[in-house]
């Protein structure tokens, strides 16, 4: 993977947290920078990963540590698509 440096404006007090050497750190940061991208769909988990240079799976795992669920649905949005699946696969009740 290769690295690059970019300007970007921060609070005067992020800068002690965003210059670290610690390498997950690193990972969690540029992770979480790509995070709201996959939410609105620019790019998917998969896109992310490939990008941070871990398996899908990695990010997957780093977001759920974080809090970050990687689906996120609604109850009334699962039972929505449990019941299409049902209806396609002619399982009754």
């Amino acid at each position: 993977m290769t690295l690059t440096g970019v300007k970007i404006s921060v609070p005067l007090e992020m800068v002690s947290y965003i210059n670290s050497d610690d390498e997950k750190m690193e990972l969690e940061r540029n992770a979480l920078i790509l995070y709201p991208f996959i939410k609105n769909l620019t790019i998917s988990h998969g896109k992310a990963a490939e990008i941070l240079g871990i398996s899908k799976n990695e990010l997957i795992e780093l977001y759920d540590g974080l809090g970050l669920a990687y689906l996120d649905f609604e109850i009334d949005e699962v039972e929505e698509e449990v019941s299409i699946y049902k209806k396609l696969k002619g399982v009754t009740e």
